[in-house]
């Protein structure tokens, strides 16, 4: 009798917690595939069988003639939005209701990422968007600029003294240290060399914060967006606390230095500092645009101006800080990485951009400025081509804040009621591998952006940095350090396919960031007459 009663309790356990959940999407008439209790889709990817990217390729292509789809992340229930007007609708439109990000830190665990500009939410995340958005015009990258391109100089450099016909690197590692030297420069105003000190303090911190390789750094990351109260009640950390203290007595101890000793510099320690008493205003025009197609314009709550009552305490900073050097090393070094891998097995591309950087390197006697980089065409539709291929960021969430419907458009559609709480799936990677929208994707075609066929681009189907008032603020600041770093490498190198290049590329199952099996690897061939 009890073996019958266990053996009823069993099956009641697996029914209500482990199958129902996951017929969230059926029952709500939203097509979804067939996910694994527990696991949902993730399944694959925790078991080594796919990467992330191949993952978020599987569940936008699942349902192709559907404007949305119902996915799982592990037992979460999540709506992926395949439509580019749909996506318009709920980002910028209907903001409102989605104004957040999922939270993936617990405060009392990491009080200091739980404060920065994409943890934030609601009205402390307006108030915060308006106070830093003066900070990425394109008047203050203008004056960062000069930091940026020591540093690409100091990089080049590097490579050059090694007084090599080829030089086989593996570029994220190298672009990584690069982005590094970029942040410790541009922010702190610090001049760190991580090819020549690969074991500085910056990098090292700055590497342990972006790193989720391996089995338990993603299992943690999951754990802490699927089972918050769980991570929080177990002091569950993403970062340790070596990290938060290095950054935040880095803040403070500049700021002190700078308030007592009176010192300015173009910089982003600078830049919070004006924040934080009230001096920044947003300084450009709504339709300047001048960093590229790519790039994102800032929405009215960014221009706004700085909130007074909104102080910014050193805690607050440090956390800005801490997102920078985030986006800094990961996304920017990853950008970087796949840009120089399809030059090098794109020569022809590559020796178009090469005679632009050529002419413009002629033209201005060597000496790049940032409205000069800015008008090079080739090499924003290189970039542009780039980021469509190889989004940085897969796939972006957005969480329902006020409850919202999505009305029938298509004959079979029903009305999908999204409750608080909700979260809903913008599939970059997807959408800008639609061949709908972009005509044989696989291809690495810079000549769909340029003048005459950018326009053709359908709105929506091009998000690389994100959509509606929650984009990437820093865009510019990304584009710009891209742009900066190709230029002066292709002005003395050749980027060429080495004996350890992959191709064709296959992407890591260990990261969660799009990366190359293997690791991107290019040679460095030096120019004649170099």
């Amino acid at each position: 009798m009890l073996w019958v009663l266990a053996l009823g309790a069993f099956a009641l356990f697996f029914y209500y917690y482990l199958y129902k959940p996951q017929l969230h999407w059926t029952e709500r008439h939203v097509k979804q595939g067939p996910p694994v209790p527990i696991l949902g889709e993730n399944w694959r990817n925790l078991l080594g069988k796919e990467s992330m990217m191949e993952m978020f390729h599987r569940m936008y292509n699942r349902f192709k003639d559907e404007r949305y789809v119902g996915v799982y992340q592990m037992t979460m229930p999540s709506l992926m939005l395949r439509d580019p007007d749909l996506i318009k609708q709920i980002t910028i439109k209907d903001f409102d209701h989605f104004v957040d990000h999922r939270q993936f830190a617990q405060e009392n665990v990491e009080p200091i990422w739980t404060k920065n500009l994409f943890a934030l939410k609601g009205d402390t995340w307006r108030d915060m968007r308006a106070t830093l958005s003066p900070t990425f015009t394109s008047s203050k990258m203008r004056a960062m600029f000069v930091l940026m391109e020591k540093s690409a100089q100091q990089y080049v450099d590097f490579y050059l003294k090694k007084n090599q016909k080829v030089v086989d690197l593996e570029l994220k590692d190298s672009f990584t240290r690069f982005a590094n030297d970029v942040i410790a420069n541009c922010a702190f105003g610090v001049k760190v060399d991580s090819l020549k000190d690969p074991e500085n303090d910056f990098y090292v911190n700055g590497r342990t914060v972006t790193n989720f390789s391996g089995v338990f750094q993603n299992i943690k990351l999951l754990l802490n967006v699927l089972a918050p109260k769980l991570c929080s009640l177990l002091g569950l950390s993403l970062f340790p606390d070596s990290v938060t203290r290095f950054f935040q007595e880095m803040v403070h101890d500049t700021v002190k230095t700078r308030e007592e000793q009176n010192i300015i510099r173009p910089d982003m320690i600078n830049l919070l500092m004006e924040a934080r008493k009230g001096r920044l205003q947003y300084d450009e025009a709504p339709e300047h645009k001048d960093a590229g197609f790519a790039s994102v314009e800032e929405s009215d709550i960014g221009k706004t101006g700085p909130n007074q009552k909104l102080a910014l305490t050193e805690d607050e900073m440090a956390a800005q800080v801490l997102i920078f050097f985030f986006a800094g090393f990961e996304t920017i070094s990853t950008m970087m990485s796949f840009m120089c891998y399809e030059l090098a097995i794109n020569p022809d591309v590559q020796e178009k951009l090469r005679q632009e950087i050529d002419d413009t390197f002629e033209e201005t006697k060597g000496k790049l400025t940032y409205d000069i980089l800015n008008k090079m065409k080739y090499m924003d539709m290189v970039v542009c081509e780039s980021l469509r291929k190889h989004a940085p960021a897969v796939a972006i969430d957005r969480v329902c804040t006020k409850p919202y419907t999505i009305q029938p458009v298509l004959p079979h559609e029903h009305p999908v009621h999204l409750k608080v709480g909700d979260v809903v799936w913008l599939p970059i990677a997807g959408i800008h591998h639609n061949e709908k929208y972009h005509p044989n994707p696989s291809k690495f075609d810079p000549e769909r952006f340029s003048e005459e066929n950018k326009k053709n681009i359908y709105p929506y189907s091009y998000i690389p940095f994100g959509s509606g008032p929650r984009n990437c603020i820093g865009s510019r600041f990304a584009l710009m350090e891209v742009k900066t770093l190709i230029f002066h490498i292709l002005s003395k190198f050749e980027l060429t396919v080495i004996d350890k290049t992959t191709i064709p590329l296959k992407y890591s199952i260990k990261q969660i960031n799009p990366a190359i099996e293997g690791g991107c690897w290019v040679g460095f061939k030096r120019r004649e007459n170099i």
